[in-house]
């Protein structure tokens, strides 16, 4: 078993180890319910402790909840999150909050979830920060929840929520090789104020995953559609920027992986110790997204294997970042 250190998530005093299981890839498309429980039970057997799952991951509350069954829900803490259920999506009002997390509860066969976030609210933090978190706070108080916190992009949602009083900020594509926005606002105000960080999607959305990065661009521009991506302005939404489906992204991602194939250096592993190393002070963890152990095994391995230095002041030379 990969012995991986603990960080403690702010005041939740959740003490999860530096890489987490992300749920986003369970969602029915990449593999069975088989396939799926062997994936989150060798997570927990390889040593990892903190697994994440969302209403909006199509099946995979449902999968977890089958993983986690006969005892392995003990060896974990589990979160999910509210306000992306197809059915309610975001909807933050009390009645909605409460049908989402019984129905969470429900598909993850559990009566206790450790932390439960507020789930990519897009233009407005206020209404969600309003009856839903009361609704999360009732909960906690009752001893359902262990933790509250919000997952979303923008660094003024971050703020707006811990001085709200959550216990965890989630965020992603922001604290990756290609953006380190995460670490100007929102990672100092969390440490000041014992908020938990999750950092998520280290290998931006897969631009960063190890494949060159402009064919991609070539599918994106013949495959994909401006539908859900463009707000009323025609900017990428912020969710979506710095993702595989924000044509800016590309040339950027493609001339690290130019780089780092001149130099035969493994981009993947480049970007997760990236990740891994942000500066939360040990208050932080990072998400990494699998859909099969052999990902799980390399994001391990890559996890867990620094860096040599000449290679990251090579790399900061060209890029002006490193770990």
């Amino acid at each position: 078993m990969t012995i991986l250190k603990t960080h403690r998530l702010g005041k939740s005093e959740i003490h999860a180890t530096m890489l987490g299981l992300g749920g986003g890839h369970l969602d029915g498309h990449e593999q069975t319910d088989e396939e799926a429980v062997t994936l989150i039970r060798g997570a927990i057997e390889r040593g990892i402790n903190f697994v994440d799952t969302s209403a909006g991951y199509g099946r995979s509350e449902e999968r977890y909840g089958m993983a986690l069954s006969d005892g392995w829900r003990d060896k974990v803490h589990l979160q999910t999150k509210v306000g992306s259920h197809p059915k309610v999506l975001r909807n933050w009002s009390r009645k909605a909050t409460t049908w989402s997390l019984e129905n969470s509860f429900r598909r993850l066969r559990t009566e206790y979830v450790d932390s439960v976030l507020i789930h990519g609210p897009r233009f407005d933090i206020e209404e969600p920060l309003d009856h839903c978190l009361d609704v999360m706070l009732e909960w906690k108080e009752k001893g359902r929840i262990g933790a509250v916190g919000v997952g979303v992009r923008q660094p003024e949602f971050h703020m707006k929520a811990i001085d709200k009083g959550v216990d965890i900020i989630l965020s992603f594509l922001n604290y990756t090789l290609l953006d380190q926005t995460l670490a100007k606002e929102s990672i100092p105000y969390a440490i000041q104020h014992d908020v938990g960080i999750l950092i998520g999607s280290p290998i931006a959305d897969g631009l960063l995953a190890g494949h060159e990065p402009k064919h991609a661009i070539s599918n994106y521009q013949q495959n994909t559609t401006t539908e859900g991506i463009l707000d009323q302005n025609g900017r990428v939404i912020p969710a979506a920027v710095g993702s595989f489906r924000d044509p800016n992204a590309y040339p950027k991602a493609h001339q690290m992986w130019k780089w780092c194939q001149d130099r035969n250096v493994n981009i993947r592993h480049l970007a997760m110790q990236f990740a891994i190393n942000a500066p939360v002070q040990g208050k932080g963890i990072v998400l990494t997204g699998a859909a099969n152990l052999a990902q799980l095994e390399d994001s391990l391995h890559i996890a867990t294997s620094p860096i040599d230095e000449n290679i990251w002041s090579e790399f900061e030379s060209t890029f002006g970042i490193r770990a």
